[in-house]
């Protein structure tokens, strides 16, 4: 989510279509303001991918991030919400769910390498209708094989269904730098720090201090690639020091931040 918390964002309109015109559809979006898109589903897979620009996908299980190389794949069915960094150049992809197989039924984060982007690229050049059974169509089938066997990376962040931990969540979605500890939150939302902590590793997997700090890294994403200083950014993200901010970018990403959008 942005460095400064989601708040509210100018909606962007959800294409009206009752089926796909091929199994494999692309949607070309220049879009200069940030905005979002509501809450919605669709019979349809969507890759949503950004050759430039920060995307955030928001779903009732967690919440996915992909800068620029990286897409998320939205599986067919699943409810979900958008929201794009200003200056976003979209590429979405929507796939036919039979065509997309049953290999990918839930929503991840997926690293786009130089041959899919350049299969994209080219596919999005097609016309709507293009020939499936000509050399437009072998290029889709192309493209779709690569897609399946993307390799998922660590984007994506997930949410209790605990309501105490779901509100707690919540707040540090909205205000990143929130540092109260665990401790501080029990005394909010009634109950033990010792039945928190047990609860948030068993409904995420991950510690309260995992999560947290995970939350504000792929947070900072969007402010790093408007080119902000990393100093202004760490501190918004309730770091204390840059360094403290750029080893903890290392630890998770493998790379500095300034180093993240050059890779």
């Amino acid at each position: 989510m942005p460095v400064n918390g989601q708040g509210v964002w100018p909606e962007r309109q959800v294409p009206r279509l009752e089926k796909l015109p091929r199994p494999l559809f692309a949607r070309n979006e220049s879009l200069e303001n940030a905005v979002g898109t509501p809450r919605h589903t669709h019979a349809w897979v969507q890759l949503s991918y950004a050759i430039r620009g920060v995307l955030h996908v928001y779903t009732a299980e967690g919440s996915f991030v992909a800068p620029p190389q990286r897409a998320v794949w939205i599986p067919a069915g699943a409810e979900h919400e958008v929201f794009s960094s200003p200056h976003t150049e979209m590429r979405s992809l929507y796939l036919d769910a039979a065509a997309a197989g049953s290999g990918l039924d839930s929503c991840r984060v997926i690293e786009i390498d130089a041959l899919t982007r350049e299969l994209i690229r080219r596919f999005c050049e097609l016309p709507v209708e293009y020939d499936e059974s000509g050399a437009d169509g072998r290029l889709a089938q192309v493209l779709l094989d690569q897609l399946l066997v993307a390799r998922e990376v660590s984007l994506s962040l997930p949410l209790p269904s605990d309501p105490r931990l779901l509100r707690l969540c919540r707040a540090l979605q909205e205000a990143p730098d929130d540092s109260r500890t665990l401790l501080q939150w029990s005394e909010d939302l009634g109950a033990s720090e010792k039945t928190l902590r047990r609860l948030f590793l068993r409904e995420t997997g991950l510690t309260f201090r995992v999560w947290r700090q995970r939350l504000r890294l792929h947070g900072s994403l969007e402010a790093l690639e408007q080119g902000q200083r990393v100093t202004e950014v760490a501190l918004a993200c309730g770091y204390d020091s840059t360094s403290a901010f750029i080893a903890a970018f290392r630890q998770h990403f493998g790379v500095t931040p300034g180093d993240f959008f050059q890779s």
